[in-house]
């Protein structure tokens, strides 16, 4: 029981930022949308929604951020990124060096 909740918990883990990063596209895209729409319409105002575009241009760089942060530190921890991502190993000290 306790591998399926720390199973569900990581899941989570990944699907809240998902969320967030899918309704910050959603705010970025109406905003857009809502300021060309206006051209159609004389009685509308011309204005662009700043704070609706930056908002959502936050959410969603911070759950792609979140993500790709995670796929690429467990990528690392594998093995499976090219060598110029890979960190730099130590090597041990030599015997009588010190």
């Amino acid at each position: 029981m306790k591998q399926v909740i720390a199973r569900f918990i990581a899941v989570l883990l990944l699907v809240i930022p998902g969320l967030g990063a899918t309704y910050g596209f959603l705010l970025m895209k109406d905003a857009v949308f809502h300021y060309f729409a206006s051209f159609g319409d004389e009685s509308a105002s011309r204005s662009f929604e700043w704070w609706s575009f930056a908002g959502g241009m936050l959410l969603f760089l911070l759950g792609v951020g979140f993500i790709g942060g995670w796929t690429f530190f467990r990528d690392r921890k594998r093995n499976y990124i090219s060598p110029r991502f890979r960190g730099k190993r130590q090597r041990p000290p030599r015997p009588g060096a010190g």
